[in-house]
């Protein structure tokens, strides 16, 4: 605050002297003038020859000045004097005089006999064919009453300064505490907190030109907490989840090394093996699930894809997958389907999707993705035949760990509650339904997992031509 004060404050003084200086020139100027334009009606001219009618006591009276100096003379053409001061300095005559005119009382600040002068002077024409065709007429002054009159209108104009100004810094920064003590107790509130504390701020005594602030850092506040309890309910799902398979891992080491019988030994080690991979499994799926918390509800990810596009990549990475397990696997495309959309979270999801409807579905059975524009909303479904779910299973297998009957035990539990937490990030509903007939009768095996999408008009700046249906060739 005192920085642009100690800035400007030298600036004002600086135009306080030049404005005081022309302020106390003024009046004095035209006393110089009239001095020069009653010297001029004081001449004549009578053939060509300048009449100059200025006696002593004129003269006298001109030079009568209690505090300056003041000079004065009058030359021809010729550079002869007339009268007055002869060694006072003689202006350059200017070019414009060569055009006839004359009669202009001009001003010039001068050195004389070691003082500052200020002088009027004016040029005369003869209008005779005289070699002497003009007269200059000088008066000058010293400038003591012009200093004097400046240094009294800048006492003037600086000397309150030096009360108003610190008066003013102090007054500003007894407004400026006050002002911000509301600030300074908010801080003091946030200062005060525990670490671990998320809450938010109450706005019951913030006042009103601090409630928008107030109200953003709310708002981190809750995303952090967000983020805080993802983090917590990772740890303790990992921790419940990872205990069972490295449990199960470390008996079936301990027996594998107590076996002898060589054929026992490798069945142990493939139990082994297979634990192995379900613990991994596990994990890329609590990992999975991490990355779906973390995003929230946020949509700052979510950029303009093509939904049918991206299902078609995907179903053929699972193609390999299927053969292995003789699926028929089966795509249907519909076009483009533009959706805002985070794509590496939409891949985890359909990938789910898929490993749950071809885990559960038995050879010879059947597999068929499908994506399509309904009303203002883009529908993704993976349909199977194969053991089916509950209506009651329904409701829950979106929830974590939980398992359906039907089931065999090999999933975590976590597939379908990964699918709806990428559903919400992307404002979707996920579904997982009975199939049923055309009839709208419940068909005895096989579902429908569906999530139905804000469909978006915008097209993506690149769309795939439409393609054909396919099916691994499987029935």
């Amino acid at each position: 605050m005192l920085a642009p004060l100690l800035f400007v404050w030298p600036i004002s003084i600086a135009f306080t002297h030049y404005f005081a200086n022309s302020v106390a020139s003024f009046p004095y100027d035209q006393s110089l003038r009239e001095h020069v334009a009653a010297i001029s009606r004081q001449i004549s001219f009578d053939d060509g020859h300048a009449l100059l009618a200025f006696p002593a006591m004129a003269q006298a009276f001109l030079r009568s000045d209690e505090i300056d100096n003041v000079y004065f003379h009058l030359l021809d053409g010729d550079g002869e004097l007339l009268a007055g001061d002869p060694e006072l300095p003689v202006p350059t005559l200017p070019a414009r005089l060569l055009d006839g005119e004359s009669g202009e009382v001009h001003f010039r600040d001068d050195e004389y006999r070691g003082q500052t002068l200020r002088v009027a002077y004016m040029y005369l024409f003869t209008n005779a064919e005289s070699p002497a065709r003009w007269i200059l007429i000088e008066v000058g002054e010293t400038t003591e009453k012009r200093s004097q009159l400046a240094n009294k209108i800048i006492a003037s104009v600086i000397l309150p300064q030096f009360v108003i100004i610190p008066l003013a810094v102090v007054l500003v920064w007894f407004g400026l505490s006050q002002g911000l003590r509301p600030l300074t107790r908010l801080r003091n509130r946030i200062a005060a907190r525990r670490e671990a504390d998320l809450s938010p701020i109450s706005l019951g005594r913030v006042p009103e030109e601090l409630r928008p602030l107030t109200e953003a850092f709310n708002s981190m506040l809750a995303r952090m907490q967000h983020n805080v309890d993802a983090q917590r309910r990772f740890i303790a799902n990992a921790a419940h989840q990872m205990r069972t398979p490295l449990t199960g891992l470390k008996t079936q080491a301990q027996l594998a090394m107590r076996e002898r019988d060589p054929a026992e030994l490798r069945h142990a080690l493939r139990q082994i093996l297979t634990g192995v991979d379900r613990a991994s499994h596990l994990v890329d799926q609590l990992l999975a699930l991490a990355r779906a918390e973390a995003s929230g509800h946020s949509q700052q990810t979510l950029v303009p894809l093509d939904l049918e596009q991206l299902l078609r990549e995907i179903v053929e990475t699972w193609v390999v997958r299927a053969l292995e397990k003789r699926i028929d696997l089966g795509y249907e495309p519909a076009g483009a389907v533009p959706i805002a959309g985070n794509a590496f979270l939409l891949r985890e999801m359909i990938n789910n999707l898929l490993d749950n409807a071809l885990r559960y579905t038995p050879a010879g059975g059947r597999v068929t993705a499908r994506v399509f524009a309904q009303g203002d909303f883009a529908l993704l479904e993976i349909e199977d035949n194969g053991s089916g779910i509950s209506e009651d299973d329904s409701h829950k297998v979106f929830d974590r760990f939980y398992r359906a009957d039907a089931t065999d035990g090999e999933g975590s539990g976590l597939g379908l509650a990964i699918v709806r937490e990428i559903a919400e990030v992307h404002q979707a509903a996920a579904s997982l339904r009975p199939k049923t007939g055309d009839d709208g009768v419940e068909e005895p095996r096989g579902c429908i997992a569906r999530i139905v999408f804000p469909l978006r008009r915008l097209q993506p700046a690149r769309l795939p031509r439409p393609v054909a249906a396919a099916r691994t060739g499987f029935a």
